[in-house]
């Protein structure tokens, strides 16, 4: 766009970590995404080069092993996956993992698993939704008995994002199923030659077909006593609420990010196709749908970075998050809708990035709280 919008929490330093992840993006993971979406994950290599380039766990502190910066460096990588329709790399949820480290676990438990998330050593995942279970989280079933030093682990687990790969996973298990919400916590548990831990199948999508969405299944599996996060049962409830609103500000991001990446490929092929003699940029609807993409793209880039404002002072509320979320995920549908329109035929055809932006936009509306629950959150705030 002509008038360039630069967000106001931009500076120098961000500019270089921006042309780093940007660089990353383009070199290590378009000129790959087609073999990711056919094999439907990234593989590990992927994740061990950001680590190695720091552009994992960025905002975790530095003495707790993460690169020790901010939410604005999360944003920018996000950002420019989103804005090239990179959708398999499944950091937003590496991220969340982390956090639930930094904000509920022990010193001990830090030391051990947040060096290595932030490596790439290990891939974060959180176990939470189960095939009966999605967004009540009380309804879960996968049961944690404590036995001498360890839990025993018996349930299932669906829809998890970076499954397939996962080396930790945040598990969402009930310790005391009479007691509610109460009776609900986190385990840490690390997948590597776990006995009775099983990876299901990845699951065929709709959209991001690169991201390793799995099945996860538990039989009899002895997880350390020393994994429950924070050391006390009955958490797990409190600590997930606590971190909704850092996960619903990452999909706004997102779908923000998507925004703009797709109103670009859009702009660059209407200058470039002809119809009837001109480009289909000269014609009057093209010209409209533009101006009003722009101005859409535009209101939400700044509602989202008045967010992340808010993320980095502290008064990010969940209330806020949520309408965020919805409302940047509703509108990333419709943007894509209207771009791909633009296409004509073409848009349907997966060798565009529009045709993928399309499918993966949709999903985005549902996880991370469905769209329906951030508007009951948003009315009980009323």
């Amino acid at each position: 766009m002509s008038a360039e919008y630069v967000s106001p929490w931009m500076d120098d330093e961000l500019q270089l970590f921006r042309e780093q992840a940007r660089r990353f993006v383009e070199t290590e993971m378009l000129p790959h995404d087609a073999h990711w979406r056919e094999r439907k994950h990234v593989g590990h290599e992927v994740w061990r080069k950001a680590g190695d380039l720091g552009l994992l766990c960025t905002d975790v502190p530095a003495q707790m092993g993460g690169v020790g910066g901010d939410f604005r460096h999360e944003a920018v990588f996000y950002e420019e996956q989103a804005r090239r329709g990179i959708s398999g790399f499944g950091q937003s949820v590496h991220s969340i993992c982390a956090h639930y480290l930094v904000n509920h676990g022990t010193p001990a438990q830090r030391a051990r698993f947040l060096p290595r998330l932030a490596s790439g050593e290990l891939v974060g995942a959180i176990g939470m939704t189960e095939p009966a279970a999605g967004s009540d989280l009380k309804g879960i079933r996968t049961r944690a008995v404590r036995d001498g030093d360890h839990y025993v682990v018996d349930g299932s687990k669906i829809f998890i994002t970076n499954g397939y790969l996962a080396g930790l996973i945040a598990l969402v298990v009930k310790t005391d199923p009479a007691a509610g919400s109460k009776g609900i916590s986190i385990l840490m548990v690390e997948t590597k030659d776990l006995p009775g831990y099983r990876v299901g199948r990845i699951l065929d999508k709709l959209g991001m077909h690169a991201q390793d969405t799995a099945e996860l299944f538990f039989e009899g599996v002895r997880v350390p006593a020393a994994n429950l996060l924070g050391g006390v049962e009955g958490q797990g409830f409190h600590q997930l609420m606590q971190d909704l609103p850092y996960e619903r500000l990452i999909i706004a991001v997102i779908a923000v990010g998507a925004m703009e990446g797709a109103l670009a490929e859009t702009l660059k092929y209407v200058k470039e196709r002809q119809a009837f003699g001109k480009p289909i940029a000269e014609f009057q609807n093209t010209r409209f749908k533009l101006a009003e993409l722009a101005t859409e793209v535009r209101v939400a880039r700044t509602f989202v970075d008045d967010c992340i404002r808010r993320r980095l002072a502290g008064t990010l509320d969940t209330a806020t998050a949520s309408m965020a979320k919805y409302w940047c995920t509703d509108l990333q549908q419709k943007v894509a809708d209207d771009c791909l329109q633009l296409f004509g035929g073409y848009g349907y055809m997966d060798e565009y990035p529009i045709s993928r932006m399309f499918a993966d936009a949709r999903v985005q509306r549902i996880y991370g709280g469905t769209n329906e629950i951030m508007k009951e959150v948003i009315a009980r705030s009323l």
